[in-house]
């Protein structure tokens, strides 16, 4: 209903035409005790149970603000307490307070158990799942039913919702808004003012940890986390993980719109200034649409003589740059412009070693076809979740590099349609070659395989011979490696956005691996990894030792990826050497803080 946006009646209804929260001008009388009903299943203040289409009384509840007037009038539209409806049946009245505010029920003495504790439930502004403890003068928890003793204004009980009961069905989305949680901080410090004349350090702790809470929620919005369920059905619509307001895979209207530009660009020159650019590691991906980077990519087959050495038709090979274009989902790193970063590495580093002088043109052909091909439908989640999680993946390919032969299969599904298959000129042979080359440099990229990859290339190193076809399908495979983790290698203003877009997506899997009970991958670990963490260990244990093999067979690289390395290692060593003196200093005045709390505690007249 439009009167309040949590179902119900509208709040003008109940108030009377007055305002909530605000004290009505009518002085306290029978009539303005506040009577509550089941309907409200949000504000579940329930004094009224429905019964046939009509309201019977339960319980009344006394609500007066904190100057002692009363503060609400809510009354059924079907049903209107009186007086003498309250007081002609036997009643117990009881008194109590929530959150320091003293309040007063009254309920039959032959009404159901669950009648009365919804009526304590509605004092609290609790949800149905919330969990009460009611507890005596003396402090101790006493049950919430008929049999409550009667006591007095100078006796009360105190009512607190102390948990949220999250074993039951998901919460309603009332409670999925933050807002209501920060409110109910709001009013605990107004209180804790009141009282003290201060806020303490737990009240900003709180604080704290309702924002870092907001930022979880906001990161993980797609798997509606507060049912503890994630949608893994299939469909070209499914949710994006990440984008909340984009599908994961493309839509046709955005596809039809990216290709339609791409073709009007692709007769256009690219000047040499661009394709010298296009040839070193420091270009700048960030700075190019999805339209346009399909053009550069068309450049690169262009300019290594790919398409007239290997008859590729243009059509054919803007049909193909399209169709893999659409089948990069809308994830934050593992997307199309993460395709065109690793192919353009890998085409600089094909200029800067020369390469051309040194192997076969259809080398180089697996090896550029790879970079393209090498993350196709990648969904966001790593091959560690695809087996623990047992996905159709995994299932399919029998926990063997999943992720993997997927990217293969999804390339060749698109070589298969004649109007996209840029190797449709080639013999039987070549295109045997061209398959068998690409899924072996496109399965080299799982990471599992790293350090049996690096180890064999370190064996061949002293006597490598580019004739040696043993040698030469190692290097392609360390070449896309190096290809596909070399960001690092890149200017600081291109490589460390990417890095927070890898750390999105990490996040989010170690996210999805708490709730569905599954092993949490350490460095995906939001509540344990940093950003220089995360490529502190990276960059010393795993790239630098790349690159340093890779730099011993083609020594003219050391300065165009191993220094730019080094110096972002430097970059992330002090970025974490801050967070740390950061750290100290935030533990130093929580220290003081809490020391300042318990020596006022001590000197409080109460604290004897």
């Amino acid at each position: 209903m439009a009167g309040d946006p949590r179902g119900g009646a509208s709040t003008a209804d109940l108030n009377g035409g007055g305002v909530r929260g605000q004290p009505t001008n009518r002085p306290p009388s029978p009539t303005t005790l506040v009577t509550y009903h089941g309907c409200d299943q949000n504000t579940n203040i329930s004094g009224m149970k429905r019964e046939g289409g009509a309201y019977t009384e339960v319980g009344v509840l006394w609500r007066n603000n904190e100057r002692g007037q009363t503060d609400r009038r809510l009354r059924s539209a079907e049903h209107r307490a009186t007086p003498e409806l309250t007081h002609k049946m036997g009643t117990k009245v009881i008194y109590f307070t929530v959150n320091g505010i003293p309040e007063q029920a009254e309920f039959p003495v032959d009404c159901p158990d669950q009648d009365v504790k919804d009526l304590f439930r509605s004092a609290a502004e609790a949800g149905p799942h919330d969990i009460l403890k009611l507890y005596s003068p003396k402090g101790s928890i006493i049950n919430i039913s008929t049999s409550l003793e009667p006591n007095s204004p100078i006796s009360c009980y105190r009512l607190e919702v102390v948990a949220t009961d999250c074993t039951n069905e998901p919460l309603g989305a009332e409670m999925a808004d933050l807002s209501s949680i920060e409110k109910r901080l709001q009013c605990l410090e107004r209180q804790i003012q009141v009282v003290d004349g201060k806020t303490p350090s737990v009240v900003f702790e709180m604080k704290k940890q309702v924002d870092s809470f907001r930022e979880k929620l906001e990161n993980v919005e797609h798997l509606s986390w507060l049912g503890l369920f994630k949608d893994l059905s299939e469909g070209t619509h499914k949710p994006s993980p990440f984008y909340h307001k984009r599908t994961l895979q493309k839509t046709r209207e955005e596809c039809e719109r990216v290709r339609e530009k791409f073709l009007q660009m692709s007769s256009l020159e690219v000047s040499e200034d661009v394709r010298h650019y296009l040839k070193t590691p420091t270009f700048d991906n960030w700075q190019w649409e999805d339209a346009e980077i399909m053009v550069l990519l068309q450049v690169m087959y262009t300019d290594l003589d790919f398409i007239a050495t290997f008859n590729i038709e243009l059509e054919a090979l803007q049909q193909f740059l399209f169709e893999v274009y659409r089948r990069y989902n809308n994830i934050p790193f593992h997307n199309f412009k993460h395709c065109f970063c690793v192919t353009q590495m890998m085409y600089g580093l094909i200029w800067l070693t020369d390469l051309r002088s040194k192997m076969d043109s259809i080398n180089l052909l697996i090896m550029l076809t790879s970079a393209v091909c090498h993350d196709l439908d990648h969904t966001g989640y790593n091959n560690a979740y695809q087996i623990n999680a047992q996905t159709d993946l995994a299932l399919r390919y029998n926990d063997i590099s999943p992720l993997e032969n997927h990217h293969c299969a999804v390339a060749f599904e698109i070589l298969q349609r004649r109007e996209s298959n840029i190797f449709r000129n080639l013999s039987v042979d070549q295109y045997k070659r061209i398959r068998e080359g690409i899924i072996k440099c496109i399965l080299a990229t799982d990471m599992t395989r790293h350090t049996k990859i690096l180890n064999k290339f370190k064996s061949i190193l002293p006597s490598f011979d580019f004739t040696n076809k043993e040698h030469k399908d190692l290097l392609m495979m360390i070449l896309i490696k190096v290809s596909d983790i070399s960001n690092e290698a890149r200017p600081m203003e291109v490589a460390e956005p990417w890095l927070d877009c890898l750390l999105q997506e990490f996040f989010n899997q170690s996210d999805v691996e708490k709730l569905e009970g599954l092993p949490v991958t350490p460095f995906m670990d939001r509540d344990k990894v940093t950003k220089p963490s995360s490529q502190i260990g990276f960059i010393r244990f795993v790239l630098l030792p790349l690159l340093i093999e890779l730099t011993k067979l083609f020594p003219c690289l050391k300065h165009h990826i191993i220094e730019p390395v080094r110096k972002a290692l430097d970059y992330y060593t002090e970025m974490e050497k801050a967070l740390e003196r950061e750290q100290q200093v935030w533990t130093q005045s929580e220290n003081v803080a809490r020391s300042n709390e318990e020596d006022d505690g001590q000197d409080h007249p109460n604290s004897k």
